[in-house]
């Protein structure tokens, strides 16, 4: 039975759960099907709820790891991208650093959710881990979302992590929902799109990683 105090016209955001410091910028929202609270991230953004509120994103060449303490229930999910240096000049930010910039994205991005999951109570040794994306959906040569895929496994790998379960690579961009009090995550492959707004922001991101510098090291608690 859905919440009567709800609707898809309208929804009183004040009574959504409270947020970590920190999310301001994501966009919460009521799902109607679900009857629970929202939150949508871009790329280059993650979240984490304390509430069991439904995180959901649409992946192309992006990779999400969706991340959980399967006891208390805290998780999140983040999306991100490596950047592609295949352009990399001698003014590159990234030249003459004792690593790739590739690497240093994709620590951070992994490091701060789950971080961010440790800090709000969460156990290293409880944590549920799946990853999702990294399709072969942008008309270039270089298959980045293989590559976003192959880091994201080494990264768990070096880190002891386990994979749980996971739905990647392929030629699909994928709809991702996920419930971290339960861990239910649900995908959805879509096998055409309506318009070109995923291929756009995708390549927005890579534009924007490209002329960006990636904060400094981040360290696992």
């Amino acid at each position: 039975m859905k919440n009567p105090r709800y609707s898809h016209t309208s929804v009183d955001m004040a009574n959504a759960p409270p947020m970590l410091q920190g999310f301001e910028h994501i966009n919460r929202y009521w799902d109607t099907k679900h009857d629970i609270f929202a939150a949508k991230i871009l790329p280059g953004e993650f979240y984490v709820s304390l509430h069991g509120e439904l995180i959901t994103t649409v992946l192309g060449s992006c990779v999400s790891a969706c991340i959980r303490d399967k006891v208390s229930g805290i998780g999140g999910m983040n999306h991100f991208m490596l950047p592609d240096n295949r352009e990399r000049t001698t003014s590159s930010a990234w030249e003459n650093t004792p690593v790739s910039a590739e690497t240093r994205y994709g620590n951070v991005a992994m490091e701060r959710l789950i971080n961010v999951i440790l800090a709000g109570g969460g156990k290293r040794e409880n944590l549920e881990i799946k990853l999702f994306g990294g399709g072969k959906v942008l008309s270039i040569n270089t298959d980045i979302g293989g590559k976003n895929v192959d880091f994201v496994k080494h990264y768990l790998q070096t880190e002891g992590f386990k994979i749980e379960s996971e739905d990647t690579r392929g030629i699909w961009p994928r709809k991702v929902q996920y419930f971290p009090l339960t861990g239910r995550v649900r995908v959805k492959r879509l096998n055409a799109l309506h318009n070109d707004t995923l291929k756009r922001r995708e390549e927005e991101y890579i534009r924007r990683l490209k002329e960006k510098k990636v904060a400094g090291k981040v360290d696992l608690f």
